[in-house]
């Protein structure tokens, strides 16, 4: 079986909700060129979330990091300047027509795996809210 490229990409934004597209955009890019194009609808999608809640919930910069295991896993992940854990994600049936609140619950029903740890950034403390997919 050959093996796996990893990759790694990173691209910092300011706290602008206007962000949230140029890092859809770069990610579709990204994994178009990378030829994972088959999770690119739903990393994306889930990209689009943790980016909208860095910007909208926080004051500071942020930043999207992609990456590809040697595993084929795709992880991304968001950073924000905000070192306080994200609120529980809500269950989708609970969210219903509004899209307040959903974000998480996005993230929680279509990636593999998801979390939040503690991080550093800019020399400001913050977090990561990520998520798993599989392209392998």
């Amino acid at each position: 079986m050959p093996e796996i490229e990893s990759w790694d990409y990173t691209l910092y934004v300011p706290n602008d909700l206007r962000a949230v597209t140029v890092c859809r955009r770069t990610l579709r890019l990204i994994l178009t060129l990378q030829g994972v194009i088959g999770v690119a609808d739903t990393a994306e999608l889930l990209a689009a979330e943790l980016v909208s809640n860095a910007v909208r919930h926080t004051k500071g910069p942020a930043a999207l990091r992609v990456r590809r295991t040697p595993e084929g896993t795709v992880w991304i992940g968001a950073w924000d300047s905000d070192p306080a854990p994200p609120d529980p994600p809500r269950p989708l049936e609970q969210v219903g027509e509004s899209e307040e609140g959903r974000g998480l619950g996005l993230v929680r029903a279509c990636a593999e795996y998801w979390g939040w740890r503690p991080t550093a950034r800019f020399g400001d403390r913050g977090k990561y809210v990520w998520c798993e997919l599989a392209a392998a």
